[in-house]
Parts: structure tokens; C-alpha cells; sequence
């Protein structure tokens, strides 16, 4: 079934019991196998995949928001696998939609929370929940039934286990395996990357500072500052700064006065 303004691409493939309701843009090459479901407005790019039910662009899990405004809804790039039962709600804020960037895999069951943000070439294993406002940089992997607190920021390169969560930052290319706890760095996501073997030592001497002692922020930036002409350590630096609910490491933050 077909509702409201719809513009389709070439080549866009409607399998069979599919319902899409406007309005609808969906990119060339896109393929919607069968009882997908697709709520406007939505922005789906080119050469997309989308499984059996499948819901995209439906209203929050937010009991006092109104399901009926449809705001500024949801934006999805090029390339992405969408697999069975996967679910993605729409913004719930007036300005920007939920973003989902390019090529990145969403296994079965896995939900992207309203007003989230998921850059490029991530995978959300079976079972993933990204609560709302969550941000997800470039190649991030999250373990089957793994959950992202609400608000939280994972930088890129991160990898979270399965059966555990972050409800603080996680910054780059740590490795998460318990609540809030990093207990080293994704040293295969490093090394498929490309990144040089110079860049790598930093990452890890990056991790040894943050984790090996029980840090303040400002003990943590000054720590960092000694290598701060370093790129890598500068893009530490940059997320400490942002980061709104403390990050994820090895050692608890001290208590604050």
C-alpha cells in the first residue's frame, strides 16, 4: 500500500504486503523485500536494503510526545542492510531528524532511538538498543544484545560487547566489556582501519593514561596535553572536553566535591 507523496528512484524494488506512507523519498537501487513498513517523513538513499519487518520512520517510545506531529522525521544514507524487525523512530525535536549516514549492517531486532545519530560503516549485532539521542561515529561495532544509554556518545572505532552498555561516553577505539568498562582497546578495528602503527602506540598510550590511574577531567586533559600535537591525542582531547556524562575507561572516576 502506497499513502501520501511518494518519489521513487530507479530500479526501487516494493516486494509484496509493503506499506509506505508519505512523504517519501527513496534513493535508486533501494530494495524493500516484503512487510516492510515506511512512515514519512523519511529520507531513504540509494541502494538500500530492507527485510522483512522492518519499521522505519514511526513515532518515539515517549509517552508524552504527540504521535500525530510528524517533526522533522528521519534521514538514511546510501547502502545501509536493515534486517528483519529492525526499528527506527523518527526525531522527536524540532530541527534535526534521526541520521543514519552509509553501509552500515543493522542485524535482526537491533533499534535505533528517536533523535539518534549513526555516521558510516558501523554494525549493530542482533538485538542492539540505541536509546534516544545517542550519537555513533565511523565504525563502530556493538555486540548482540548490547543497549547505548540515552544521550550517550560512542566514538569511532569503539567496539561494545555483547550483553553489556555504556550509560557514560565511550571515546575512541576503546573497547567496552562490562557496564562502563573499558578494558582495552579494539586493537583488530585499529589495525583494519589502516591506521599506521604510530597512530596505534598513541591510542594505547592514550588508554594506559586515561585508565591506569584515578583521574579527574582536568588531571585527564593535562595528562593528554603532554602529547596533544599528536593528532590521534588531540581527537581525545576534543571528546573529554565534549563529553557531557564522563567517559568509560578502566578506573572509576574519582567522586566529585
Amino acid at each position: 500500500m502506497l499513502e501520501g507523496e511518494i518519489d521513487l528512484g530507479d530500479d526501487v524494488v516494493i516486494g509484496p504486503y509493503c506499506v509506505l506512507k508519505g512523504p517519501l523519498r527513496i534513493g535508486a537501487g533501494t530494495r524493500l523485500i516484503g512487510n516492510v513498513v515506511l512512515q514519512g517523513p523519511l529520507e531513504l538513499g540509494t541502494a538500500n536494503s530492507v527485510y522483512p519487518g522492518a519499521s522505519i520512520g514511526f513515532a518515539p517510545q515517549w509517552s508524552d510526545s504527540d504521535h500525530d506531529r510528524p517533526g522533522p522525521g528521519t534521514r538514511i544514507g546510501n547502502g545501509n542492510i536493515f534486517r528483519e524487525g529492525v526499528t527506527v523512530h523518527r526525531a522527536m525535536g524540532e530541527e534535526q531528524p534521526t541520521r543514519i549516514g552509509n553501509r552500515n549492517y543493522f542485524m535482526v531486532n537491533s533499534h535505533v532511538g528517536h533523535d539518534s545519530s549513526i555516521a558510516d560503516h558501523c554494525v549493530l549485532v542482533n538485538g542492539v538498543l540505541l536509546g534516544g539521542h545517542v550519537r555513533i561515529d565511523d565504525r563502530v561495532v556493538i555486540g548482540g544484545n548490547a543497549a547505548v544509554h540515552q544521550h550517550v556518545h560512542v566514538g569511532r572505532g569503539a567496539m561494545i560487547s555483547g550483553l553489556t552498555g555504556p550509560t557514560l561516553d565511550v571515546p575512541p577505539w576503546f573497547m567496552i566489556t562490562g557496564i562502563n568498562y573499558a578494558s582495552t582497546v579494539n586493537m583488530v578495528g585499529l589495525r583494519r582501519s589502516g591506521m599506521p602503527a604510530e597512530e596505534i602506540a598513541d591510542v594505547k598510550w592514550v588508554y594506559r593514561t586515561l585508565s591506569t590511574r584515578r583521574l579527574t577531567r582536568p588531571e585527564m586533559l593535562a595528562a593528554l596535553a603532554k602529547r596533544s600535537e599528536k593528532a590521534i591525542v588531540s581527537e581525545y582531547i576534543d571528546f573529554i572536553e565534549a563529553s557531557a556524562r564522563g567517559i568509560c575507561r578502566s578506573t572509576p572516576d574519582r567522586r566529585r566535591k
